[in-house]
C-alpha cells in the first residue's frame, strides 16, 4: 500500500485505530466459508484480517483512490468495487453467493440510513443476505433498538426490524477513530429474515409508516385516513403491518 490517505470529509470518513480491529473482527465472527460484502474498505483495516478468515470480500468504495491503494495490495480473495454503494446493483446471483452473504462496514454518519434501507431493499429482491455487521453513531443504534413510545423510534426501527433482528454488540469512543468523531458510536448486528409479520404489500408498508411519522406529534387519524386516536411512535411493528393491510384492503 501506499501512503496512508489522509480522511475526506465529503465522504465522511473516519478511519477505525489499529487497536480496535481486533475487538470489531471479533464481532463480526467471521468463518471459513462466509462471503462477506464490505461497505466503505476505507484504508483496508477491516479487509485485511477479514479476508485472511473467509472465502471471499466484495468491497465497496467510493473514493477512488483508496479503491486503487486497495487493488494495488493484490489480496487475493478480495475484490474491489470503485463507488457508491447507494448507487450499486444488487449482484448477480452467481458462485459467489452460493450461500447466505454476510455484510460488515464502518459506515459515514449521514448515510447510515441510507446504506441500511439498501440493505432492506437488496434483501427484498432476493439478494441472499444472512446478517450485517456495522459501525455506527450511538444515536443511529438507539433508533434501532428503541421501544414503541420512546423518543427514538421512529421510520428506521420500524422498516428496519420488519425484516432484521437487531442487537448491539459494542460501543466505541471517539478515540477509536482518526480523525475522531464528535460523538460515541456502536457496532450493531443486523439478522435478516422473511417480513415479519407478513404484508399484502411491503411497499405500502413502507409507504404508511413514512406517512405515519411524517407529522409525529399528531393523532394518526389526522395524518392517515383511519379512525385511531394514538400517535405514530406508540405502534408496534406487528400493528403497523396490520394497518397498512387494512389500509390497502379498504383502497
Amino acid at each position: 500500500m501506499t501512503k496512508a490517505r489522509s480522511a475526506r470529509k465529503r465522504f465522511g470518513q473516519h478511519f477505525l485505530e489499529p487497536a480496535w480491529v481486533p475487538k470489531v473482527i471479533a464481532a463480526v465472527d467471521a468463518r471459513p466459508d462466509d462471503t462477506f460484502i464490505e461497505i466503505g474498505p476505507g484504508r483496508g483495516a477491516l479487509t485485511r484480517p477479514l479476508a485472511e478468515r473467509v472465502r471471499r470480500v466484495i468491497a465497496y468504495e467510493i473514493d477512488r483512490d483508496l479503491a486503487a491503494d486497495l487493488r494495488r495490495a493484490a489480496i487475493a480473495n478480495v475484490e474491489v468495487i470503485e463507488g457508491d454503494f447507494l448507487h450499486a446493483n444488487p449482484p448477480t446471483p452467481d458462485s459467489r453467493f452460493a450461500s447466505p452473504v454476510r455484510v460488515a462496514g464502518n459506515l459515514p454518519y449521514n448515510v447510515a440510513s441510507p446504506i441500511m434501507f439498501q440493505l432492506l431493499d437488496w434483501s427484498r429482491r432476493g439478494v441472499p443476505l444472512a446478517d450485517a455487521t456495522l459501525m455506527l453513531q450511538r444515536e443511529v443504534a438507539d433508533r434501532l433498538l428503541a421501544e414503541p413510545g420512546s423518543h427514538e423510534y421512529g421510520v428506521l426501527t420500524v422498516l428496519v426490524r420488519h425484516r432484521a433482528a437487531v442487537e448491539r454488540l459494542l460501543s466505541l469512543p471517539p478515540g477509536a477513530f482518526r480523525p475522531a468523531p464528535k460523538v460515541r458510536s456502536a457496532v450493531v448486528r443486523l439478522r435478516f429474515h422473511p417480513p415479519d409479520p407478513a404484508v399484502q404489500d411491503e411497499a405500502a408498508f413502507e409507504r404508511i409508516v413514512k406517512q405515519a411519522f411524517s407529522q409525529r406529534r399528531k393523532m394518526l387519524s389526522n395524518v392517515l385516513p383511519v379512525d385511531l386516536r394514538r400517535r405514530a411512535e406508540t405502534l408496534s411493528v406487528a400493528e403497523y403491518a396490520t394497518l397498512a393491510d387494512q389500509l390497502r384492503f379498504n383502497a
